[in-house]
Order: C-alpha cells, then sequence, then structure tokens
C-alpha cells in the first residue's frame, strides 16, 4: 500500500511543491486536483493543480519527470462535481470534464480518476436511475477502452441546505453499490472509500472492502467523530453537522489499525489518501501542512 493525501487541502501550492513537500514528510503518493480552473462555491471544490485542458505533450512530459525527482507519485486525478445535477446543461458540463479527465489519466499513464456519480438531490434514487444509466454507462465504457479505472467516493454530500433533502451522491451504501455495479458490471470501476461516512451512517466501516475487495480502486484517509450526547438530544435524521465533525486521522471514530488490518486481509495494494477536512486545522497554510505531518504520522505505523 502507498500512503499519500489529496491535494485539495493546499490550494496554493503549486504541483512541483505539493510533490516536494509529500517527499519531505515522506508521503508516498497524492491524489492530485484537477477541477477547471475558476472559483467553486463548496469547500475544497475548484482546486486546480493540473489544468488538463492545457495538458500537451511537454506538459506531461514534465509531470512524469517531476514524479521521478521526489520520488512520489500520483495516485489518482480528482474531482468531484455533480453528473447527476438537476440542470442537465450543467451536468453535462461536469460529465465533459469527466472524460477529459479520463483522457488525461491515460496520457499520464496513471489510469485512475476519483469521483462522484452525482444525484438530484430533489428525485428518488429510483426515479433517477434510468438517468444515472444514461450518464454512466458511456463514462465507464470509455474509461475502460483507455485503461483507465474510475473510484466512487461514498460521501452522502448532504452537508448544506443546498444539498437537502436527498444529497448530491447517489453511492452511499452497499444497497446502492450492488445496483449499480449489476446495471455496470465493467470491472474497471468500483469505490474511492472512505470509511468516515460509513461512521455517520452507523455503519461498519470495515465491512465495504471486506465484501467488495475487487471493487477498490482507492482510498480516503479521513476521520470522523460523533458527539453522542448532541446525537440524543438532535436525532438521527437532523442535520448531521449537529452532532458529526470531520476530523484527521487519529481525532476521529475510526480504529485505524484495525481497519488497515482488514484492508490488508483482503489483497488491497493500493493508495491510502489523507484527506484534510478538519476544521481545527484550516487557519493557515503551516496549520493545514501540520495536519498532513500529524495524519502522516499516525497512519504510517499502519501502513508501512
Amino acid at each position: 500500500m502507498q500512503l499519500g493525501y489529496v491535494t485539495a487541502i493546499l490550494p496554493e501550492l503549486s504541483l512541483e511543491e505539493h510533490l516536494a513537500f509529500a517527499a519531505e514528510v515522506g508521503y508516498d503518493c497524492l491524489e492530485v486536483m484537477c477541477w477547471p480552473p475558476g472559483k467553486a462555491e463548496r469547500r475544497y471544490a475548484g482546486v486546480t493543480h493540473i489544468d488538463i485542458s492545457r495538458l500537451d505533450e511537454a506538459g506531461i512530459e514534465e509531470i512524469v519527470d517531476l514524479q521521478k525527482k521526489y520520488g512520489v507519485s500520483i495516485s489518482s486525478l480528482g474531482y468531484y462535481p455533480n453528473p447527476l445535477a438537476a440542470d442537465e446543461a450543467e451536468a453535462k458540463v461536469y460529465t465533459d470534464h469527466i472524460l477529459a479527465l479520463i483522457d488525461a489519466a491515460a496520457a499520464l499513464s496513471i489510469n485512475c480518476v476519483t469521483t462522484f456519480v452525482g444525484r438530484d438531490k430533489n428525485r428518488t434514487i429510483e426515479e433517477q436511475w434510468p438517468r444515472f444509466l444514461a450518464t454512466w454507462r458511456p463514462i465507464v465504457s470509455y474509461a475502460e477502452e483507455k485503461g483507465v479505472s474510475i473510484g466512487i467516493e461514498n460521501c452522502p454530500m448532504r452537508f448544506t441546505k443546498d444539498e437537502w433533502p436527498g444529497g448530491t451522491n447517489l453511492a452511499i451504501s452497499p444497497a446502492v453499490w450492488e445496483r449499480m455495479w449489476a446495471d455496470i458490471p465493467n470491472a474497471n470501476w468500483g469505490l474511492n472509500y472512505d470509511p468516515s461516512h460509513f461512521i455517520l451512517q452507523h455503519m461498519d466501516y470495515t465491512l465495504p472492502f471486506r465484501d467488495y475487495p475487487e471493487r477498490m480502486i482507492h482510498v480516503h484517509a479521513k476521520d470522523a467523530r460523533i458527539d453522542v450526547d448532541k446525537r440524543n438530544r438532535h436525532g438521527v435524521f437532523s442535520h448531521p453537522n449537529l452532532w458529526h465533525t470531520p476530523k484527521i486521522p487519529g481525532l476521529g471514530d475510526v480504529d485505524w489499525g484495525r481497519f488497515v488490518g482488514y484492508l490488508r486481509e483482503t489483497g488491497y495494494d493500493g493508495a491510502i489518501c489523507v484527506e484534510v477536512e478538519d476544521r481545527t486545522f484550516e487557519g493557515d497554510t503551516e496549520l493545514r501542512k501540520a495536519s498532513l505531518r500529524q495524519s502522516y504520522r499516525h497512519l504510517r505505523q499502519f501502513v508501512g
């Protein structure tokens, strides 16, 4: 396994600065954010460390050489929009960029893209299933032709008023995943699995990779803490931000030794990338770097 981090937490750094910092700390890899350049409203969105719209042969060679220079690889190209947004013109912008990202991943020999499947928050899963299939069947097939794997993150995306009531990501549970894979059975797509989202949903966060080891494309290392007293006061049907707090690894409710132990037993040998969404570390650049150093120290004892 390779220990890495998601570059979104340090948008002000260049790709080379990220590779240099990762090498300094000891990280093996990076999940590199590849949003189209421009401002985004959502936290951690709109971050561009590789602008794939400007990626030519010289740019590809430079990125390959930088990885060799610092001894740090790129595990995936990341982009997390809503490809099933209610506005179909908006959704097409997102799916077009995912297709371009697949081309870039193939050209860079990274061969992995990490993203969301999306969801229309105002419609049931059943109501939007035909559109899900119409959107994702061609994307997955195109990626398969290019030799690229797609890892879908399992985040519920129900944290802001703009994401209620249903959230903006379908792929939140084993029941949905199994239906996805039954209807689109291609072997090149599966999960970018994040255990913190199962902490939120009060589910066993070790079961997904034990039950679906062949669908583990990529893994996020993010923790979460449940404030039981607040949950008891507000209830599980209240807004999760009232009783749920994203944390860096080791400061929440995930037992990382147990997590990695089970993950190893499945034969997983891919990337585990720290994703920092812990507000207590967002004050400035040095504090965010400190969060990545602290996460590294905690996880390296399990990810040798």
